[in-house]
């Protein structure tokens, strides 16, 4: 993701092709996103599971709330991407750009990965209102008619829960999102960059679509599996209703440690198939479309 032809790309411009790049992704797996908040909240509590598997998921959604609601949360899977991804991306190509040595070569893996623990880390503080939107959209179908918060877009559950919870709600959560955000992006950034470099030095590649996708899939698993504890936790957290003015959960801590003995350990890994497949293509698409971007710049601009 570094090399000197993309030194001359504007800081301005690398944080508008992050953003881009992420928004024209989740156009592509917000439905993911909707299943994998819905699974990894079914059963909370050592209730009864809503949902076997995906496919049930998806099925079930499909029926009871059409088409249009498995697109559930768009608005603020949007916005999420107009905040979290540009800020990540944009921090991450700036710092890979001041730390690589000056004849385009990048960094080792660690400095990789601490530059992405970095930029993940900023991104998510900025991103964490888009985020608790999304998280709420995304589950409140779900619940009983009664319960439901009905927000009919990110705007109007941003200004709803400033109104209703108070400016800080927004904010619920941002310690476990800023420790996803961090296990995500030390994985996600650093493992792209490390499967793309050792993809092209076996000589079998080239610097094309085909390299910056099977090098996506490669660092969406080892994200998947790096990252799914700590997005549960999260997501949980930003659910969550106030009863009787206490909070269903005190930390991330007590979420995990009350998932592991109401529903098991491997209940942390839950909805691990779209969490998967939301995440691998989400970040083929987000690096491809970046790729893209840069290289058009590169040749118009």
């Amino acid at each position: 993701m570094a090399s000197t032809n993309q030194q001359v790309i504007p800081n301005g411009f690398k944080f508008l092709f992050g953003g881009t790049s992420g928004m024209a992704a989740t156009l592509f797996v917000q439905p993911l996103d909707l299943v994998k908040n819905r699974m990894q909240l079914s059963g909370e509590g050592g209730g009864q599971r809503m949902y076997k598997n995906s496919f049930q998921a998806i099925s079930t959604i499909l029926r009871s709330e059409g088409v249009v609601g498995i697109y559930t949360g768009l608005s603020a899977g949007l916005l999420r991407q107009a905040t979290y991804t540009t800020t990540r991306l944009g921090v991450y190509t700036m710092l890979m750009d001041k730390v690589s040595k000056k004849d385009g070569t990048p960094p080792n893996f660690f400095t990789k990965a601490a530059l992405g623990m970095t930029a993940g880390a900023i991104g998510a503080f900025v991103g964490t209102p888009a985020e608790i939107s999304l998280i709420r959209m995304t589950s409140d179908g779900r619940l009983p008619i009664n319960e439901q918060r009905g927000y009919t877009s990110v705007f109007n559950a941003l200004s709803r829960i400033i109104r209703e919870e108070g400016l800080f709600t927004l904010w619920r959560g941002c310690g476990p999102t800023v420790s996803r955000a961090i296990v995500v992006n030390a994985a996600q950034l650093a493992s792209y960059s490390q499967a793309k470099q050792v993809l092209l030095g076996s000589g079998h590649f080239r610097d094309n679509i085909l390299c910056h996708f099977v090098a996506s899939m490669i660092s969406g698993l080892v994200t998947t599996i790096a990252s799914m504890p700590v997005d549960i936790a999260k997501t949980r957290i930003q659910s969550m209703k106030t009863i009787d003015g206490k909070p269903e959960y005190t930390g991330a801590i007590n979420v995990l440690t009350r998932t592991v003995r109401s529903e098991g350990i491997f209940s942390l890994w839950k909805g691990f198939t779209p969490y998967y497949f939301r995440l691998g293509p989400h970040t083929v698409l987000t690096f491809i479309f970046l790729e893209q971007l840069n290289k058009l710049y590169r040749k118009f601009a």
